[in-house]
């Protein structure tokens, strides 16, 4: 599996790992399974948040027994990030995940209550141990510059955000935000959301005809495409073992210069938008 730096914290992270927006939807104990299987081939970045239902008390069944072995990442609510309220959150999201520490606590998206209020209750929280690093989801330039002049260098660790072949915006700008200021970028819905290219498609033959080259699949190649730079990380959802199976491929795959020239040829990232898209 292919590390990169997460952050300025400089621990090395996996590059694919495993989302959990709607997982709880899925039957609970194929669930967890799959969640399991992953850690073992190597997904042991495991991204979750206090939204997504009933999402943490799955991570926490799956992760039970191997937390060392897991980068934990969870997330408060823009409603909850107050001085007070994000140090409640994180420590009913440590409960239902049966741990005593995040590895990663993000705000999910920037709401009204004041940025430093936020950063000084991850700061707390960091100071306590009950998290390890802190950082953003949803968090366009402007949000950032913002964020860094509360908090300073050296303190964001990531910023979550929308990435997929066919919705590339966080390359105009976001991206290379994150690259200047050492934060990690990690894109969920990396398929697109039900959006995936098909196969009779234009984008989808260039997929195919890479992935024959790698006996590989389209959505390896996709990942191996989103993941390709340093401090680029995935985290599609799986709640099968056969699905984790093959997002683990993805994180193994090397994509050649010329290969990823013809995905960017195929997958144009079109004019830089007036917001970042979220979902």
């Amino acid at each position: 599996m292919r590390e990169h730096r997460f952050g300025p914290a400089g621990r090395s992270v996996p590059v694919v790992g495993q989302g959990t927006w709607y997982i709880d939807e899925a039957e609970p104990q194929q669930a967890v399974t799959a969640l399991r299987h992953g850690i073992a081939l190597g997904l042991t970045h495991i991204d979750t948040a206090e939204m997504y239902g009933d999402a943490e008390l799955v991570v926490g069944e799956a992760i039970s027994g191997l937390r060392d072995e897991v980068f934990l990442v969870s997330k408060v609510l823009p409603s909850n990030a107050s001085a007070k309220g994000a140090v409640a959150a994180c420590e009913q999201s440590l409960a239902r995940l049966g741990t005593d520490r995040l590895d990663c606590y993000l705000l999910h998206w920037r709401g009204s209550i004041p940025l430093a209020e936020t950063v000084a209750a991850f700061e707390r929280l960091r100071d306590a141990g009950k998290i390890l690093s802190w950082g953003v989801s949803n968090f366009d330039v402007e949000d950032l510059d913002a964020l860094l002049a509360v908090a300073g260098p050296g303190r964001i660790a990531c910023n979550q955000v929308l990435y997929h072949l066919e919705e590339r915006a966080i390359e105009h700008a976001v991206l290379p935000w994150c690259q200047r200021n050492g934060v990690a970028v990690v894109g969920y819905s990396p398929f697109g959301h039900g959006r995936f290219p098909a196969p009779a498609s234009a984008g989808g033959r260039v997929l195919s005809e890479i992935a024959a080259a790698h006996a590989a699949s389209p959505r390896q190649v996709a990942l191996a495409f989103l993941t390709r730079d340093d401090g680029l990380f995935s985290i599609p959802k799986a709640s099968d073992p056969a699905h984790t199976e093959e997002n683990a491929g993805g994180g193994t795959l090397h994509l050649t210069p010329a290969e990823v020239e013809r995905i960017e040829a195929a997958f144009p990232r079109g004019p830089r938008p007036r917001s970042l898209p979220m979902l």
